[in-house]
């Protein structure tokens, strides 16, 4: 049974991000440090630079040999349900949108498994949890990142083509050519090393526990030396944008309990579902459920600033959703006790 002692453990994790954010917030607010050209060169330094390197010294640390492949088949269903879903609603809906379908996916995939997932489920459940949701932040660098870095490349270029052809009185036609969207895409992609900074950094780790080598000390600082800053710059950057708002918290309430809903109801359903596809049962279950409740990611308001799309909510859902995940999440696990002893 979690303690008191348990839950402290986790505040000590998750209290150091809201002190980077309110020292965000006041640099601008109180202390007129930045302006807004300056706020959006840490949000790219951030994005282009720290984030790739937190990603690739995190995932040279696994061992990939000793994954749970049903935990990521679990995974991959209950994504997929959500990715298939939101595009239907996209394509078929009068009130389809695919630039909410952007941020409906990253509301619903991207949770901070870290920074509080780690902690927690190793409080929860021990050595099991902690594998596990290490586990599903691999997936989520190496897969379901990407995928909403393709969305936010492919609405960006579209965006851009269309205004080149709308501006060209010779042009016959409005449409933007797929194959043309594909290649600058593809192009936007490579240069960008998120695309494959979990890939490097999974072939690294393949090989050290293959071979059991070490990473030199010397590659190791060099990596570390900005990595650890990932979250930190996150939260103030979070804070640098709050404080550029007219309002603290720039989102309706209608639509934060949307993002709410979409990440402590409709993740962790659709995760029920794939773990039952698969047949996990006992803890593993249990963790699988729980990690897909765990609050938003910090790394999604960091691209949905990057991209300028919906940052008002991706940011009210970190906040927010950071604060309240601790009784949602022992929620769960009492519910899951019950149900699933």
């Amino acid at each position: 049974m979690i303690g008191w002692d348990d839950i402290y453990k986790v505040l000590e994790a998750m209290f150091p991000l809201y002190i980077a954010l309110i020292l965000g917030y006041g640099s601008v607010k109180w202390w007129h440090m930045f302006n807004p050209d300056h706020c959006d060169a840490i949000n790219r330094l951030n994005c282009y630079f720290i984030m790739p390197l937190f990603t690739f010294d995190f995932t040279t640390r696994i061992n990939p040999y000793k994954m749970n492949f049903r935990f990521v088949a679990a995974d991959v269903i209950s994504k997929s349900i959500i990715l298939l879903a939101i595009l239907l609603w996209a394509k078929c809906s009068k009130k389809g949108n695919y630039q909410w379908s952007i941020t409906c996916f990253s509301l619903s995939s991207l949770n901070n498994t870290l920074v509080v997932g780690v902690p927690l489920m190793a409080t929860m459940y021990g050595p099991i949890g902690e594998n596990v949701v290490i586990q599903s932040s691999i997936l989520q660098f190496m897969v379901w990142i990407m995928i909403v870095l393709m969305m936010f490349e492919f609405q960006r270029a579209k965006r851009t083509l269309d205004l080149a052809v709308s501006s060209l009185e010779s042009a016959t036609s409005k449409e933007t050519s797929m194959l043309t969207l594909t290649k600058i895409v593809g192009i936007k992609l490579t240069k960008n090393p998120n695309s494959y900074a979990c890939l490097l950094g999974l072939l690294w780790a393949l090989i050290s526990n293959r071979w059991n080598l070490e990473m030199p000390v010397i590659m190791k600082g060099s990596v570390q030396i900005m990595s650890r800053a990932g979250a930190g710059i996150a939260m103030f950057c979070m804070g640098l944008f709050m404080a550029m708002q007219e309002k603290m918290i720039d989102c309706s309430v209608k639509l934060a309990v949307f993002g709410m809903v979409l990440r402590f109801i409709v993740a962790p359903t659709t995760m029920i579902v794939g773990s039952f596809c698969v047949g996990l049962r006992g803890d593993v279950l249990h963790v699988a459920i729980i990690q897909a409740a765990l609050p938003q990611a910090i790394g999604s308001f960091v691209l949905a600033k990057e991209y300028g799309l919906h940052a008002n909510l991706l940011s009210t859902a970190v906040i927010f959703g950071t604060l309240i995940s601790i009784p949602v999440l022992i929620a769960y696990y009492v519910v899951l006790n019950i149900l699933f002893p």
